[in-house]
């Protein structure tokens, strides 16, 4: 009795356990929307501020300057919006003190990553010929969102001796922030030159495999939606692999390399173009058609409204949630079919890129600086085909409850699901 008992007692932790990490992992993700959030606008305003945009429009050369560094202004300091995201997003209660503390903390990490870089990067010079400097990227913004946070729920409480009482509590956060960032940020930049081979190393090894990486990297991001953890996935493909340098300026990640310009970025962005704008909405269009006859009209509002946010933002949500756990092989269906997408593209050479999804927004936007993106057309409609007859296919072979299938009180649940995801 007492052994069964002994070792039934660690059983009984073990789920909490992975519970609990599980739980910090989707929070983790969601503190990352935040950031996110801001650059749909902030790649617009860079986008049509380029010489092939407002730019080209006579006499107006300067205000297209000064629209794009608008729009550059948020993506130099991405790394600070990446410290307030998590600050505010990871600390249970936080108020603007825990946002003060992470834009202390990163501006005190900045200022020791450009004192230490003659230290640690004797020699090596950026693309102007200038001293190289330490850069992380949105990593060191993530380090410091999270160290704020951390300080926050561990301190905002804390009581000073009285001849210290002006800096109890909340006002103490701050302070303890730039101390840690100062600690860290050393720490950090003796490590860099072996950050910054290993990242280099995995960008070209990306690049050498863009074909497999590109597609179990489509297949894995959509089969992370239902869990909430496909933030993480995005994290370091989209805003920290790779490095590309333009008028002394080095940008990582995917997104803001090809902003910027590399020729080279766009693996892990063009295929989702062909699924959002084209193949969903055909989606749609098959469950509608496969809907009871009297569900039809209700499903078919729903499927419209879905397909066309996800043709013309690429927000996917709303048509996915609808079928994701109904009809769950369906979904997986889905998945492998846009890892597919992104290999077959990568295999073409075809490049293109977003700054918040792969919709028509984005896709109009950025046809000037892509390469070959006249062809996502074709691709979209040959994955527009499959996926309508494949899904009529799957959903009446298999019977699957997708929208208007089910019994009319359990579709009218998952409609109204549906449009609340």
């Amino acid at each position: 009795m007492s052994t069964a008992a002994t070792t039934d007692a660690p059983e009984k932790k073990t789920p909490k356990k992975q519970s609990r990490v599980f739980a910090n992992a989707q929070r983790l993700g969601r503190s990352l929307l935040l950031p996110i959030a801001v650059m749909p606008a902030a790649g617009i305003l860079l986008r049509l501020g380029q010489s092939d945009m407002l730019g080209a429009i006579p006499g107006f050369a300067q205000g297209a300057t000064i629209i794009a560094a608008a729009g550059n202004g948020v993506f130099t300091w991405l790394p600070l919006l990446f410290a307030v995201g998590i600050a505010i997003g990871w600390a249970k209660k936080s108020d603007g003190t825990t946002a003060l503390a992470a834009v202390v903390g990163y501006m005190v990490m900045y200022q020791v990553f450009a004192a230490m870089s003659p230290i640690v990067l004797a020699g090596v010079k950026d693309s102007n010929g200038g001293q190289a400097t330490i850069n992380f990227g949105v990593l060191g913004g993530i380090v410091m969102g999270l160290v704020s946070a951390v300080l926050w729920q561990k301190f905002h409480r804390t009581k000073m001796p009285d001849f210290l009482g002006f800096f109890s509590g909340r006002r103490l956060v701050p302070i303890l922030t730039a101390a840690a960032a100062l600690v860290i940020a050393v720490l950090m930049s003796f490590v860099y030159r072996y950050f910054d081979i290993a990242l280099t190393a995995a960008g070209q090894a990306v690049a050498d495999n863009a074909v497999i990486g590109g597609g179990i990297f489509g297949f894995v991001n959509r089969m992370l939606i239902p869990i909430g953890l496909h933030q993480l996935l995005n994290f370091f493909p989209w805003f920290q692999l790779g490095s590309f340098s333009t008028g002394g300026v080095t940008y990582h990640g995917d997104i803001q390399r090809f902003l910027a310009g590399d020729p080279t970025a766009g693996i892990f962005q063009t295929g989702f173009f062909p699924i959002m704008m084209f193949a969903l909405p055909a989606g749609a269009l098959a469950i509608w058609r496969n809907a009871k006859p009297h569900n039809r009209k209700l499903v078919g509002g729903i499927m419209l409204s879905a397909a066309l946010t996800s043709f013309v933002t690429g927000i996917t949500e709303p048509l996915e949630y609808s079928f994701m756990f109904v009809a769950f092989p369906l979904y997986v269906i889905h998945a492998l079919l846009t890892g597919t997408s992104l290999a077959l593209v990568n295999a073409l050479g075809i490049r293109d890129g977003f700054s918040f999804s792969a919709g028509a927004i984005d896709y109009v936007l950025n046809f000037g600086k892509a390469d070959g993106a006249i062809w996502l057309i074709p691709i979209g409609l040959g994955y527009a085909v499959v996926y309508y007859f494949l899904f009529s296919f799957v959903i009446k072979k298999w019977n699957l409850r997708t929208p208007g299938r089910e019994e009319d009180t359990i579709a009218e649940n998952t409609i109204e699901a549906a449009t609340k995801a």
